[in-house]
This record gives C-alpha cells, sequence and structure tokens, in this order.
C-alpha cells in the first residue's frame, strides 16, 4: 500500500471512529487526491482550528474558490460545525476530513466527479 492510500485509511478511520461518519470512499479519495502534496506534510495536512488565519483560508481557499460557494456567515457555521463533529479537543484535524465533512455538508460532491 502506497503513502497516499494509507494516509487515505487513516482519514476514514478518524471518519470513522471520531466523527461517526461512514465514508464514501470514491468521494474521500478524490477529495484527498485534490488537497495535493499538503496531505504529506505535516503541518499543512492538519486545520489548526483555533487559528483564525487557518479557519479563514478554509473559508476562501476551499469552501469559495474550489467548490464556488458564496461569500456568508453560514461558511463560518460549517466550519465551527464540522470542527465540532471531528472534536475540539483532538488535536489533529486533517484537512482531507474536514474537506471531505464540508464538501458534504454543502451537497458539493458532484464538484469532484
Amino acid at each position: 500500500m502506497g503513502k497516499r492510500e494509507e494516509l487515505i485509511a487513516r482519514y476514514a478511520d478518524d471518519l470513522r471512529n471520531k466523527c461517526g461518519i461512514e465514508p464514501d470512499m470514491d468521494l474521500l479519495t478524490k477529495v484527498t487526491i485534490g488537497c495535493g502534496p499538503a496531505i504529506y506534510d505535516a503541518d499543512a495536512a492538519t486545520v489548526a482550528a483555533t487559528q483564525p488565519g487557518e479557519i479563514e483560508t478554509v473559508r476562501t481557499n476551499f469552501l469559495i474558490k474550489k467548490l464556488g460557494l458564496p461569500d456568508g456567515p453560514e461558511l463560518t457555521e460549517a466550519i465551527n460545525a464540522v470542527i465540532e463533529t471531528y472534536g475540539q479537543s483532538e488535536r489533529n484535524k486533517y484537512r482531507a476530513v474536514v474537506y471531505y465533512m464540508l464538501t458534504k455538508h454543502f451537497g458539493k460532491e458532484q464538484i469532484y466527479g
């Protein structure tokens, strides 16, 4: 099993055990690939949920630019809901898992065709 497959398996495990969600493995794989090389960098692979700048990056670069959503307070509310689902105390919130949950939250699976 390659490094990317190992990471996808880890993300699926987080979704099942920390978030209580049975992942759509095809979508999770596509979201992970969409994260690009960031998944291999320890710092970039996670979302620092306590840093306002990081939340802004998720909002601007993922929700607005990637998913094509209009800017509004519902974006920050969705990010907060995903972080809450993942667990505020969970130290490593993987970017691919957060992006997967946001994609499902907004029903934007077709972006990953």
